[in-house]
């Protein structure tokens, strides 16, 4: 049984309270209660079993997204309950494939918003632990699959996420680097079709739920530099993409200062980029997750409700011109 932090719940109550308004206490209702909490189940195509579908269905899940999105390629396969349970999770031994990965269900949309065509090259700036880098690539086959961590830990985290689920032929054309993600667009300008930047970001989640007060009490402090970090990421990235290329920036924290503050912030500083809609696939899956109501139309927020706890995920989609 997990045990809650005051500290971060107290910070988050005075925030949450005043950025979300109503909508705050149910989203507390779900992050407070882990046995509520729910898991999503990407099918892995490199390592299809046809039995995997059946027995999904059998104890009660469906697909998480549907024929009216604007971007959803047939491979990509999805599935979710409305009650909470886990799948068993399966465990990396070298040289096999697994079969799925389990994941937040909203961890999938910057990456249907990203909508990755055959052939692009594609740049996943901020890659660990994988679980994105694995989804675009169930979608479509880049020319070039470039998956950045600078962190040593998280990379080799990585690293070992790639290799359980990406066949070796495939694997060999991908590249996995440690480079500081705020110095990839001096490294690399004008090298990418679409960016992926899932941002460091106060995860709200595991915050919640910090053993170690002093370390979360230190987090708390050093939340307002968070917001630097995601636009220096952000910047780094435009100069990295292509005119006409586009990305998406996605966190997994309700907080508007590293969300739309941020986003607003490049909107206003960058004359060479300019938001997309994103209000139809927002629309297309709104049986499934919960929005804020109160964004604009290059943007989402999934906040997590009882039977709908996905989320938080943020999700913003720019492009270059």
């Amino acid at each position: 049984q997990k045990q809650i932090c005051r500290v971060v719940l107290d910070h988050f109550e005075k925030q949450y309270a005043a950025e979300l308004g109503d909508a705050w206490t149910g989203v507390r209702d779900v992050l407070t209660h882990p046995l509520c909490w729910q898991h999503a189940v990407l099918l892995n195509k490199f390592s299809q079993s046809a039995d995997l579908e059946n027995t999904l269905c059998a104890k009660g899940y469906h697909p998480a997204f549907g024929g009216t999105l604007p971007y959803l390629p047939r491979s990509l396969k999805c599935f979710i309950t409305r009650t909470p349970r886990r799948f068993p999770s399966q465990k990396h031994q070298p040289g096999k494939l697994k079969e799925y990965y389990l994941l937040n269900a909203a961890s999938v949309l910057p990456v249907l918003a990203l909508e990755v065509k055959d052939g692009e090259d594609v740049l996943d700036l901020c890659a660990a632990p994988g679980g994105k880098s694995v989804a675009i690539l169930q979608c479509a086959c880049p020319g070039q699959f470039h998956c950045n961590e600078y962190d040593e830990l998280r990379s080799r985290w990585l690293k070992e996420t790639m290799e359980s689920f990406i066949p070796d032929p495939l694997l060999n054309l991908i590249s996995i680097s440690k480079l500081d993600g705020r110095q990839i667009g001096d490294l690399k300008p004008y090298c990418y079709d679409k960016i992926l930047v899932d941002a460091p970001c106060s995860n709200d989640r595991s915050w919640l739920f910090s053993s170690d007060v002093q370390q979360a009490t230190l987090r708390l402090l050093q939340r307002k530099d968070l917001a630097l970090l995601q636009f220096q990421l952000l910047r780094s990235a435009i100069k990295a993409l292509r005119p006409g290329g586009s990305l998406i920036y996605s966190t997994c924290t309700l907080s508007k200062a590293e969300n739309s503050d941020v986003i607003n912030l490049i909107l206003n500083s960058c004359t060479n980029v300019m938001p997309v809609d994103i209000s139809e696939m927002a629309k297309a899956v709104s049986q499934e997750f919960t929005f804020l109501s109160d964004t604009q139309q290059h943007e989402l927020l999934v906040l997590p409700e009882k039977g709908k706890a996905w989320g938080p995920m943020y999700v913003a989609k720019l492009k270059k011109v």
